[in-house]
């Protein structure tokens, strides 16, 4: 495993939409772990891997609490509900944070690293960090849905 550079923009790739995953095998296994090192690394609640250079429906989250890491591939959105405002930043724009408007709530479709289809509902600071990811596959940045922008100093006390 390892950890790999992050792409930062204006990178093409990060507005591209990402190509569906056809082969679950020990490359889709080795990016994984090298963006679970890469997201630790650098200090991160998510990891998308055009963030990494690649062009594929691959996302991680891990928000540091008891759900663990989350392995996204090939996700799809099936229902969102009400509504959150919270600050986001994103390891492709070092240093910028903003409050977002995002779904209290998300419940996805999704592949795990074997191929295996599953359900995910998530709420609060977990669904915000899932849609986030998700939006990244898409080609859709953080910066596209920012309310108002944040300098360091409000982000104390902020998750």
């Amino acid at each position: 495993m390892s950890v790999r550079k992050i792409v930062t923009y204006p990178s093409e790739i990060l507005e591209v939409q990402c190509k569906p995953v056809k082969f679950f095998d020990k490359k889709l296994v080795k990016i994984l772990n090298d963006m679970y090192d890469t997201m630790i690394e650098f200090d991160g609640v998510g990891l998308a891997a055009p963030q990494i250079g690649l062009d594929q429906q691959i996302a991680i989250v891990d928000i540091d609490d008891d759900s663990g890491t989350i392995e996204m591939i090939n996700p799809e959105i099936l229902e969102i509900k009400g509504e959150q405002i919270g600050p986001e930043g994103c390891l492709s724009f070092p240093g910028l944070y903003g409050e977002v408007n995002r779904p209290a709530y998300v419940k996805i479709k999704a592949q795990d690293r074997k191929g295996k289809l599953y359900t995910l509902e998530a709420e609060d600071f977990l669904a915000r960090a899932i849609l986030h990811e998700i939006d990244h596959l898409q080609g859709i940045l953080f910066t596209s849905k920012v309310i108002r922008y944040l300098e360091e100093s409000e982000l104390e006390g902020a998750e």
